[in-house]
């Protein structure tokens, strides 16, 4: 009889050989064997538990997108004000824990799948508008809906933008960096956007 919790600890150590494998050979050239070789666990087993490469990866930005939102929830609570929750949003995108090579290149591989992938693309659109709408929600305090939703679709744009340009670089990803970066964009629109009201 199998211990209990070795099918959770399985697909765990499955999913982190995924994002793993794909870092080191690309989505399209690794296959279920080599992942499951790399997990230390039979071929078939793989295929048990998850069906397809397609829904391997899947059940990975599931993991990862969870782990994305756990980050961002315990930096917000740490944060009291409106503009602290936007850098709380900030900073939990580029967490440490996913802000690194083998995440960031599994994360591509979700972007470039979602485009013939049904249950990819709902993922990617769910990450999107959640993070869409809890950026617009903060924003609203210092400038009006629409606008308020135009910089939250910038922002986010960036934080997207700065995943996939640091995928194309060979060194360590920079996180403070990326978080400046960003903010740098947030601050200035605010800013902005305050000197406006201010005029008239």
């Amino acid at each position: 009889m199998p211990k209990v919790g070795m099918e959770e600890e399985r697909r765990r150590s499955l999913i982190d050989a995924t994002v793993d494998a794909i870092h080191e050979r690309g989505y399209s050239d690794v296959t279920m064997a080599q992942i499951a070789k790399r997990a230390g666990v039979s071929g078939g087993l793989v295929h048990h538990y998850f069906g397809s490469k397609d829904q391997l990866l899947a059940a990975t930005m599931r993991h990862l997108l969870t782990e994305l939102g756990r980050a961002i929830s315990e930096n917000l609570l740490r944060a009291e004000t409106p503009r602290e929750r936007i850098s709380a949003i900030i900073a939990g995108n580029f967490a440490v824990d996913q802000f690194k090579p083998a995440v960031i290149a599994a994360w591509l591989a979700f972007y470039v799948q979602s485009r013939t992938t049904d249950s990819n693309r709902r993922l990617l659109r769910i990450y999107s508008a959640r993070l869409a709408s809890n950026l617009t929600h903060n924003l609203r305090s210092f400038m009006s809906q629409d606008e308020a939703r135009r910089i939250a679709e910038g922002t986010a744009s960036m934080i997207d933008g700065v995943w996939i340009r640091q995928a194309l670089r060979d060194r360590k990803p920079d996180r403070q960096a990326a978080i400046d970066m960003v903010e740098d964009y947030v601050e200035a629109q605010i800013a902005a956007h305050t000197t406006r009201k201010a005029g008239n």
